[in-house]
């Protein structure tokens, strides 16, 4: 450990206290005193750890369920049909499952700040760790103006008159200040805007349901019958088999963008109260979460509209037909098919909170995986300062500044706009979990070669490592093949090129450069940290006061102390 991370351990400690062993380092002095001394094993950062059971779950959900759920599914639809999107979903969460497996078993052994990043650069190589952070944080910054340009797409359902430029600052404004305050600010509003998503979920899903067995004002028992006509698989560039395959990979394409979750439970280890137990219970729920969420919303959605409607035709091209007619989300639109009033009002605000919750989440992301870079020394040392809330202002400000892409949107079409994110990010998003993979065939490894007991951990991965080479090899497959039709014939634009390949292109660059600047080598087997930052972990956890408490039971408490504070408060009055 650096002289930086004792002080902590070393300086503050008053008896009684716990012996930590440490790799190399002796005997720690670490308080384990009751609840006021929590600050002093938070973490080896300054970082502060107050995100409970029911805010990590509902933050899961939150970061996992945005916009492409809600909207973006519907380019999948369209190139592919139901048929491919809902196939093509049930592939790719299949695989990232897959990783979810390994990166629960990693997060919940050592829950550190930074979460995968770090241990790319700690258990493979330093030069995997920089790449791996600057992709990440590259990828969560972008993400954030493509929220906003959603945004700015879902309100014309109302409005061709919403001002761009107006809807960009407000964002801005809030998302710096739901940041700038102690991470339990954030995790309180994180929660109730996730439980908007959930509740919107149910009422897309219900929807289906009721208007396809014939609840709806037109009665027409519609039920599978767009599977039908225009038909389950459709073509896309080309015509026959090979056209219907390539609607296939467009609905992969639309998968590879929409489903994601693992990354952003890691990234919250750093600041979970109970991180082996809380952060192992979220990554259990995950396989759920994807089936119910991610697979279910592929086939809702190629229930209730066919892939060639036009409406959805016009707005996904940015035409002025579909702009003001109609929102850019599916469902609204199969419901103004349907003739159904004031639900796709109540549906488009839900779809307007849900959006603003995934820009506040990413600004979250962005910020840790800048300070995580900070922490490992590659990034700029006065990005490792922090307010005495434990928030890091400065990786907050430099994210803060990625919003402004949103500005674009006041001179490009929202569509368009939203579509040079989408190839952006998706890029980003595979070379993630394509990290994720090789950091935990490394610490696979590094376990067996050191006799670490895999079983004795928090979280045991099944199936390894034998599920996290199908997903690696999936997934570079994937990545690859992603912009294969920008090369067909009378295809090829640079700025296509660009957008699907910048993040390929800029993998080697950051990989190598960092690697021949710092002379780092691979990380040998018997020679990888297993220990750590775990002399902190344990001795926080073997100090932490307050009860253990499963999600229902913070629910409740939540809901008890809001009805006696009210109870009080009416008393008083």
């Amino acid at each position: 450990m650096s002289d930086a991370k004792t002080y902590e351990v070393h300086e503050k400690h008053v008896s009684p206290s716990t012996h930590v062993q440490g790799k190399d380092e002796g005997l720690y002095h670490v308080d384990t005193q009751a609840s006021e001394t929590h600050g002093q094993v938070h973490n080896a950062d300054q970082l502060q750890r107050h995100l409970g059971n029911r805010q990590v779950q509902l933050i899961a959900i939150g970061g996992s369920i945005g916009t492409a759920v809600f909207v973006s599914i519907s380019n999948g639809l369209v190139k592919g049909g139901p048929g491919s999107l809902f196939l093509a979903y049930m592939i790719y969460t299949c695989m990232l499952g897959l990783v979810n497996n390994s990166m629960a078993e990693m997060s919940s052994y050592m829950p550190v700040t930074g979460g995968f990043i770090r241990m790319a650069g700690h258990w493979v190589d330093p030069a995997m760790g920089f790449w791996a952070g600057w992709n990440f944080f590259l990828y969560e910054a972008i993400l954030i103006p493509f929220e906003i340009s959603a945004l700015n797409l879902v309100l014309k359902f109302w409005s061709d008159d919403i001002p761009v430029a107006a809807v960009v600052a407000v964002c801005i404004v809030l998302y710096f200040a739901i940041n700038a305050f102690v991470v339990k600010a954030y995790g309180e509003t994180e929660f109730w805007l996730a439980l908007g998503k959930v509740f919107l979920i149910f009422i897309v899903f219900g929807f289906t349901f009721i208007t396809m067995v014939g609840g709806n004002p037109i009665h027409d028992r519609y039920g599978f019958r767009y599977w039908k006509t225009p038909g389950a698989f459709a073509e896309h560039n080309t015509t026959g088999e090979l056209g219907r395959f390539e609607g296939f990979l467009g609905s992969l394409w639309s998968a590879a963008f929409t489903v994601v979750g693992p990354e952003c439970l890691s990234m919250l280890s750093g600041e979970v109260k109970l991180p082996r137990t809380y952060l192992k219970n979220a990554f259990k729920v995950t396989y759920a979460r994807f089936a119910f969420f991610f697979i279910g919303s592929a086939l809702c959605v190629g229930i209730v509209i066919p892939y060639n409607d036009k409406t959805l035709l016009d707005v996904l091209s940015g035409s002025k037909g579909g702009s003001g007619t109609a929102a850019a989300s599916p469902y609204v639109i199969a419901m103004n098919n349907l003739k159904i009033s004031g639900l796709p009002h109540v549906v488009n605000a839900l779809l307007c909170t849900s959006i603003f919750s995934a820009g506040n989440a990413y600004t979250y992301y962005g910020t840790r995986s800048l300070y995580g870079l900070a922490l490992e020394g590659q990034a700029p040392k006065f990005l490792k300062k922090c307010t005495k809330k434990g928030v890091p202002v400065y990786c907050l400000l430099v994210t803060i500044c990625f919003p402004f892409l949103g500005f674009l949107n006041v001179n490009a079409g929202s569509a368009k706009v939203l579509t040079w994110f989408i190839n952006l990010i998706t890029g980003a998003q595979i070379i993630n979990y394509i990290v994720i993979c090789i950091t935990y065939l490394c610490f696979y490894r590094a376990v067996k070669a050191q006799g670490v007991d895999r079983k004795a951990m928090p979280y045991y991965g099944y199936f390894q490592p034998y599920g996290t080479w199908i997903s690696l090899i999936f997934l570079t497959m994937v990545l690859g093949a992603y912009g294969y039709g920008t090369f067909l014939p009378g295809n090829f634009t640079i700025d296509a090129l660009f957008t699907y390949y910048a993040m390929a292109f800029l993998a080697p660059v950051l990989f190598f450069g960092w690697k021949f600047l710092k002379k780092t080598k691979m990380i040998k087997a018997h020679e990888a940290d297993l220990v750590w930052e775990k002399a902190y972990i344990d001795a926080y956890e073997a100090s932490f006061a307050e009860e253990t408490k499963g999600f229902w039971q913070e629910i409740i408490e939540m809901l008890t102390c809001g009805m006696s504070s009210r109870k009080k408060h009416s008393e008083y009055a």
